[in-house]
């Protein structure tokens, strides 16, 4: 770590009659972090093109292979209608994964006693989880752009204008937010990395297959709709659909408050999840590092 204005380690340490480190120089720490794992994973691109290859892997798969097959309310089996639909489902479900490789990164970190050296600096104690999920959070952009060439070439497309679309891509990347916090708590819970990717995924594919991103919930069985239309991963991908113009002229949202209020219920679900997460995770990182 460079001694230079700008790191933790320029400052002393932090000693009897010392100030609180301020919130300018927790912020200043944590975008320390946050360059040191963004410079880490430019070092190992395989990486981010492996985390690229699951998302491209189903726009293509559910395109081209369920496109014709599922029933979509207003528009029938109509193979374009569905890809339209598909995709806001896929962008959530990419931001949402993400939860994984920020549980690994964190418990690789926690294995090799990165996160011990960072505890000896005089640096803010939630800047070393902070920097990380915004590193996480660029990936995850740099993700969601290539999902979208990608979903252009097979035929998306954006029907409510420029700044709804930046709206929704911006209600994705909060939600990706949000669950980098989830997984940098599950990150600091377990002994290695291996264990924090399957902790990371094992509850994902309920979370985003019990919902309305590749099948409308009225499918599903009596008991699982309302689980699927209260589940906020639908309130992300019904929010984003409207945002995108991907919705059938005919479609006709559940009576569900989350999918009368799809905007409104993310935004709300996103920071709760923030506030409730990253609480639990600095509390979890001090006691692990005390």
């Amino acid at each position: 770590m460079s001694s230079t204005a700008t790191s933790p380690a320029a400052r002393p340490a932090p000693g009897p009659g010392t100030e609180r480190i301020t919130f300018a120089q927790g912020l200043r720490d944590s975008m320390v972090v946050a360059r040191r794992n963004l410079l880490r994973m430019l070092r190992i691109p395989e990486v981010v093109l492996f985390g690229l290859f699951q998302p491209v892997m189903f726009v293509v798969l559910f395109s081209y292979v369920f496109g014709g097959s599922i029933d979509v309310p207003g528009a029938g089996t109509d193979p374009g209608a569905y890809r339209e639909l598909l995709m806001g489902g896929i962008f959530a479900q990419t931001v949402a994964f993400a939860t994984a490789g920020a549980a690994a990164g964190i418990a690789e970190d926690m294995q090799k006693g990165i996160i011990d050296r960072f505890r000896s600096l005089p640096m803010a104690r939630g800047a070393v989880l902070t920097g990380r999920t915004f590193a996480d959070l660029v990936q995850t952009a740099m993700t969601l752009l290539v999902l979208a060439i990608v979903a252009l070439l097979v035929g998306w497309r954006v029907h409510e204008g420029l700044l709804n679309a930046l709206a929704a891509f911006g209600l994705l990347l909060l939600f990706g937010y949000s669950f980098a916090w989830v997984g940098a708590l599950i990150g600091l819970s377990v002994r290695s990395p291996e264990a924090a990717t399957s902790s990371g995924l094992v509850w994902l594919f309920p979370l985003t297959f019990v919902s309305i991103a590749f099948v409308p919930s009225e499918n599903m069985v009596g008991w699982l709709q309302p689980v699927a239309e209260w589940n906020p991963f639908s309130a992300t991908v019904l929010a984003v659909r409207e945002l995108f113009g991907n919705l059938p002229a005919g479609y006709e949202a559940p009576d569900a408050w989350p999918m009368q209020n799809p905007v409104l219920a993310s935004l709300l679900c996103s920071i709760a999840i923030i506030l409730v997460f990253r609480t639990l995770a600095v509390r979890k990182y001090r006691l692990a590092s005390g």
